[in-house]
């Protein structure tokens, strides 16, 4: 059956994934001879790099969620399909999906990202992804019911073992998180929960590399290190997680840690669509795409963002799973397919770096312009503002400002709701796009 959408007569280009790069890319066609279709398994976009403000208390999904309807209420010859794509048919340029059959002119991947266990089937059964507004809302209703839990015991060790905290990966997610959860455990959980031994709960960041925030200089990543340490947060470096039973973590060098909750933000691999060759994917299982985005092998189908290994002198291992990179190589795309519509030469894409930034709690970040650094207050002021700048809707950056300013000034988290049953499983479903820190 095919899917139900208007014939314009124009050539159709099918975005499958409403992330940074999709929903760019569809933005930039408009008014353009295109028809575009955009598919996504959810009607909204999601705002990742505050996700972990949800899943810590601080903002509510619909400050960081914007339905697709709404961001393209005016642009004509789009059209959005809840849906989800099964299998890509490129031999008849068509897609099998939940819904039905769609055929393409032109099909652009963007589906983003998923968690990476590298293979293990312990961790995926218990380690915790936060990758969704609904991975982040069942781990906001984990860290409340640990300590709901905790009072049920009466040893202390027991306690401090339901409520400490292994986080996995020390990237900008990994960081942000944990002292995002620190300041929940010192300030709303102290509060909340006098009876428990909340002082000595422990967080801990587990880092693989010699230093926090790889992607970032070395001033950074030591300023990052020490605000941790002053917030709590035991941070490990050169040392992996091995194994977790739920129960106990194991790193790489033989310590052992006791704790209930294991998050894991060390790694992602891009989500594919069965179909396409093989040979067209490349290394964390992204599609190997030329300098113009196309899929190596196929002409009409393009890949962007986190689906994208695309390989840039300045980037031999392909360009970073952030927003910037999705959002340019939508902004680029755009201009490509009109030349291709016009049958005019392609202009190989080239990424601008404009910086990087992570925040890793109140009056703290790490802030990392082309030429400029700062950490501290300012960096934190000039993160929040970008951060608002790139929300999507002026009721989503509303509502962000109230929530952050309340929170500020009142020492206090108002979405404190457990909206999940007791200990049901975290959906580890995968994600539409991928960045961590945009600027």
């Amino acid at each position: 059956m095919e899917i139900n959408i208007p014939d314009s007569g124009l050539p159709r280009v099918v975005i499958v994934g409403s992330g940074f790069g999709g929903i760019q890319l569809a933005k930039s066609l408009k008014g353009k001879a295109f028809e575009v279709v955009l598919l996504d398994r959810n009607n909204y976009h999601t705002f990742l790099p505050l996700l972990y403000q949800v899943a810590t208390a601080g903002l509510e999904p619909d400050a960081i969620a914007e339905p697709v309807r709404e961001i393209f209420t005016r642009q004509p010859h789009f059209h959005f399909r809840m849906a989800e794509v099964l299998q890509i048919d490129p031999q008849h340029h068509k897609l099998d999906t939940s819904i039905g059959t769609l055929h393409y002119d032109y099909l652009v991947l963007a589906c983003g990202s998923q968690a990476n266990y590298y293979g293990s089937d312990e961790l995926t059964r218990h380690a915790l992804p936060m990758k969704t507004v609904r991975n982040a809302l069942s781990l906001r209703s984990r860290l409340l019911e640990n300590s709901e839990r905790a009072l049920e015991l009466t040893n202390e060790q027991q306690q401090l073992e339901q409520m400490n905290i292994i986080i996995a990966g020390g990237g900008p997610t990994g960081v942000e998180l944990a002292g995002a959860i620190a300041e929940l455990r010192d300030i709303v959980l102290a509060k909340d929960y006098p009876e428990l031994p909340l002082k000595h709960m422990k967080i801990h960041l587990i880092e693989g590399n010699n230093r926090l925030l790889k992607s970032m200089g070395e001033d950074s990543s030591r300023k990052a290190h020490q605000f941790l340490n002053r917030m709590g947060v035991t941070v490990h470096l050169k040392v992996m997680v091995q194994s977790y039973d739920g129960r106990v973590v194991t790193l790489s060098n033989g310590d052992t840690h006791a704790a209930k909750t294991l998050f894991w933000t060390a790694g992602v691999e891009g989500v594919l669509i069965p179909g396409l060759s093989p040979a067209s994917v490349g290394k964390g299982n992204r599609y190997r795409v030329n300098a113009v985005n196309q899929v190596e092998g196929y002409e009409n189908v393009f890949a962007i963002g986190d689906n994208a290994l695309q390989v840039l002198p300045d980037y031999p291992q392909g360009l970073p799973g952030l927003a910037p990179p999705a959002i340019q190589q939508g902004q680029w795309l755009a201009k490509n397919l009109v030349s291709i519509n016009r049958q005019e030469p392609l202009q190989p894409f080239r990424y601008v770096n404009k910086g990087v930034m992570a925040v890793i709690g109140r009056n703290r970040a790490v802030v990392e312009l082309p030429f400029w650094h700062t950490q501290g207050f300012l960096a934190w002021i000039l993160w929040m503002g970008v951060h608002l700048l790139l929300l999507v809707g002026f009721r989503n950056k509303a509502s962000t400002v109230l929530n952050w300013a309340v929170n500020y000034f009142s020492y206090s988290r108002a979405s404190r709701l457990i909206t999940r049953f007791q200990n049901a499983p975290v959906e580890a479903v995968t994600s539409v796009s991928g960045a961590s820190v945009p600027l």
